[in-house]
Formats: structure tokens, C-alpha cells, sequence
């Protein structure tokens, strides 16, 4: 199991750089609109790795590359060393951002404009579902109540996840609500459907509920599942914030009130994922599997 992921980690780890440099390379080029099939004007960002997206889209994925490239990158490199040394918090910080990972190449693999890096997303979106069933299954899980103190504050970890879970729900389905009125446009760009929002309902909302549920009643998979959800809300909130700070320079018009939110649930998901991880008894309580 170890030696798998000694391997798999550093792929991941080059993978990320190899897709994220491009992406944020300096480049020039004169943007152009279009209407597309729906009769919906968007703009083309015409340079760059992402020249085929709109400026809107390339905005937000260059946002999520820099946080890929500045801090999920290295922090799962140093999450993997502690986790090998018997780190119960290396070991569900590890699993926490491989849950990023799998779903921020699930978005590039279905909603960026086909370029030249396809492969590579396809790889990192790979790579990172097997390095996560992996770290699963180095966990002792039947373990994790006992590992955790009695001071646990479950009860304000879990409200939480279910603040946060109910927020997206509502700005989600909010959004979808928008669309059915007659005559109405989805703001779809260039995307087909609205993915982004399918995957957030139908997996990440009734995981993260789930979860908030199996913590309120200490069950073993309420802790694991707690901390790879944490870990989801804390880079989504800041990846979506430095969307919203890149779209503004980029000269598009960004929601306000995800401006306002998402820095907060950054700042729950801080608090939340500190509670959880400083009431860790010890850093080698969580016996792990060897294979």
C-alpha cells in the first residue's frame, strides 16, 4: 500500500506542475465574442493554453492552477511524507487532497475546451481516484473515534459541514431555478450542461450531509469522511475567491455574493479543519495497514 502510493504521489505531484505551468504562462492576444448555438454571446480568450475557452472560464481554471501549483501540490507532498511516518493528520490531510485533486481534473476533463493537455488531465483525474481508494484503505478506519479526544467539538464540525453544504445547495439550486422560467438562457458559455453544479449535487451535498450526520453520532466513517470534506471546502473556498479576484482583473463581472461567501466558508472550513485535526490524541494512534 505504501510503496503504491510512494509512487503514485510523486506522478501526481509532476502531473500537477506539467498541467498548471502552462496554463499560467504569460501570454498575449486579442479576445473576440461569438454567439454560440444557444444565442448566447461570450467572449474567447483567444491566447494561451486556454485560448479556445471563454474569458470568464480561463479566469476561473487559471485560478484553480495557481492554488494547484502553490499549495495543493507541495502540501500533498508533505502530507504524504508524514502520513509515511505513521501521521494520523498526514494521512487524512493526504486523502483530503486527493479529494480536491479528483475533482478539480473530473472539471478539466469535461468542461475545459479540448487543448493540448487533455492527457494530462485525464492521467491526474487516474492517478488520484487510485491514490485515493489507496489511502482509504490504509486507514485503520474502525480506529478513528478513539484516535480522536473526548474534546472533539463534533457537534460544531458538523454544523459546519451542513452550513456550507446548505449554502451551495441554495446558490446552486438557485441558479438552475433561473433557467426555468420561458424564453430563459442558461449562462452556460462554452459548456453544454451545467456540470459544475450535477457534480456538487448529486456527490459532494449529500456526501458532506452524510458526513455531518455520522460525526454527530461519532461512527468511524463520520471522521475520515469529515476531514476529506473539510479539506474540499477549504480549497474550494479559497480557489473560488481567487476566481472571483481573477475574473475582476480579467474585466468580468463576477457574483457578489459568492464573493462574500466563499471567503467565509474558507474561513469556517479553517476553523473546522484546526478543531478537527489539533484533537487528534496522536500523530500515530491510527494504525495502518501494511501490504
Amino acid at each position: 500500500m505504501h510503496a503504491a502510493l510512494s509512487v503514485l504521489i510523486p506522478i501526481i505531484f509532476l502531473l500537477i506542475v506539467a498541467a498548471t505551468i502552462p496554463a499560467l504562462w504569460p501570454s498575449t492576444g486579442t479576445p473576440y465574442s461569438i454567439t454560440n448555438f444557444r444565442g448566447e454571446t461570450v467572449t474567447i480568450r483567444n491566447h494561451g493554453l486556454y485560448r479556445l475557452d471563454t474569458v470568464s472560464s480561463a479566469a476561473q481554471m487559471q485560478a484553480n492552477d495557481l492554488l494547484s501549483l502553490i499549495l495543493v501540490a507541495p502540501a500533498l507532498i508533505v502530507s504524504h511524507v508524514l502520513a509515511r511516518k505513521g501521521s494520523l493528520r498526514g494521512r487524512l490531510l493526504q486523502s483530503g487532497l486527493l479529494g480536491f485533486i479528483v475533482y478539480t481534473y473530473l472539471t478539466m476533463c469535461v468542461g475545459a475546451a479540448y487543448n493540448p493537455l487533455f492527457l494530462i488531465y485525464t492521467a491526474l483525474l487516474g492517478t488520484s481516484v487510485f491514490a485515493l481508494i489507496l489511502s482509504f484503505q490504509a486507514i485503520a478506519i474502525s480506529t478513528l473515534p478513539e484516535a480522536f479526544s473526548d474534546h472533539l467539538p463534533r457537534k460544531t464540525i458538523a454544523s459546519i459541514l451542513m452550513a456550507a453544504t446548505l449554502f451551495i445547495s441554495l446558490a446552486w439550486l438557485g441558479l438552475i431555478a433561473s433557467t426555468l422560467r420561458p424564453g430563459s438562457i442558461p449562462p452556460l458559455e462554452n459548456t453544454t450542461s451545467l456540470f459544475i453544479q450535477a457534480m456538487d449535487l448529486g456527490i459532494i451535498v449529500p456526501t458532506c450531509a452524510t458526513t455531518a450526520v455520522l460525526l454527530f453520532k461519532r461512527r468511524a466513517w463520520g471522521y475520515l469522511l469529515a476531514a476529506v470534506g473539510l479539506v474540499k471546502f477549504v480549497t474550494l473556498g479559497m480557489a473560488v475567491t481567487l476566481m472571483v479576484i481573477n475574473m475582476n482583473r480579467a474585466g468580468v463581472p463576477s457574483d457578489p455574493m459568492l464573493a462574500v461567501m466563499f471567503p467565509v466558508i474558507t474561513a469556517l472550513g479553517l476553523i473546522a479543519t484546526y478543531l478537527l485535526f489539533t484533537n487528534i490524541r496522536t500523530t500515530n494512534t491510527l494504525k495502518l495497514q501494511e501490504r
